[in-house]
């Protein structure tokens, strides 16, 4: 998304402070207090190894950052985050919940010293913090009836078809399906992922289109639909790939924290060790971000 103001991520993001002081299995969720995160001047990564404890933020957006009915703060990034910091010889991370346009502001404030929620990589906020290397890109995808009678795989075959559409109030799939030359008389608009699904499953329209990691958690959250996600793809619009790519997030200057934490990040991809944590939140070998994807070229709008 490092080339629209307003996307997903914006639209759908977490809210509420989470209160109080819970011990979780493999983490803990605290208020958004200071926390020692390490600022600038310190040394977060020595820190936290002589503690054996780092802070990081989430926003409680599933199934990227958020606390489970059990209590435990898991989802993509915290459970990433910490195989990566088990890695660095951090054996706990302990969970801050924010609302997620928050994140960033209490990062910079020393409230945690990694954002683990996902978040994308944009220009506007690679101007305020540091990323990491991609952690994930977010393909686009449809839902789509089992078995895809129509066989749509990308929006040119909803033209092509001429089929109605379901898109996501706010998300960029509405502008990507109209940039392609859907016609707005087949694009319906919902406020809600489980709008979509009903939307799909009551034939009012053949598919809805978001990515492809949103698309499999409503699968995976509803077993009994008689739907399936399509493989992942990336738009290309004028000849530009529409890239979507999330990230985790360092205080621009902990540059220490940041190139040990892309050093195991970047084992966890190459061994498959990524896909083995990630699956269960919906994540593919799809999810893993290509060679020429990097965090430089989003951060300057490529």
């Amino acid at each position: 998304m490092a080339n629209t103001g307003w996307t997903r991520r914006d639209f759908l993001k977490g809210s509420g402070v989470a209160a109080g002081a819970l011990v979780l299995g493999g983490g803990v969720l605290t208020g958004c207090t200071r926390t020692g995160g390490g600022g600038a001047g310190g040394d977060p990564l020595a820190a936290a190894r002589s503690s054996g404890t780092i802070q990081a933020g989430i926003a409680g957006e599933a199934p990227y950052g958020f606390t489970d009915q059990t209590g435990k703060v898991t989802g993509e990034a915290p459970e990433v985050a910490r195989a990566v910091f088990r890695n660095l010889g951090v054996n706990n991370v302990q969970a801050s919940q924010v609302d997620f346009n928050q994140l960033i502001p209490a990062l910079n404030a020393g409230k945690f010293a990694v954002v683990a929620a996902g978040m994308f990589i944009t220009p506007e906020r690679c101007r305020n913090a540091a990323f990491s290397v991609p952690d994930y890109v977010a393909p686009t995808a449809f839902l789509v009836p089992r078995g895809n009678p129509e066989g749509v795989a990308t929006f040119e075959d909803v033209v092509r078809k001429k089929l109605n559409l379901a898109v996501l109030s706010g998300a960029v799939e509405k502008s990507y399906a109209q940039r392609l030359g859907v016609p707005d008389s087949q694009v319906q608009v919902f406020d809600t992922q489980n709008a979509l699904l009903q939307a799909v499953t009551d034939k009012r329209v053949y598919c809805a289109a978001l990515t492809n990691i949103s698309l499999n958690d409503v699968v995976r959250k509803s077993p009994g639909a008689p739907v399936e996600v399509t493989r992942g793809f990336t738009p290309v619009i004028n000849g530009k790939a529409e890239v979507q790519a999330g990230a985790f997030v360092f205080r621009s200057a902990d540059a220490a924290l940041r190139e040990a934490f892309n050093a195991e990040l970047t084992k966890l991809h190459n061994s498959g060790e990524w896909v083995r944590i990630t699956e269960p939140f919906g994540f593919t070998q799809d999810n893993l971000p290509p060679a020429g994807v990097t965090t430089d070229t989003l951060c300057a709008g490529g």
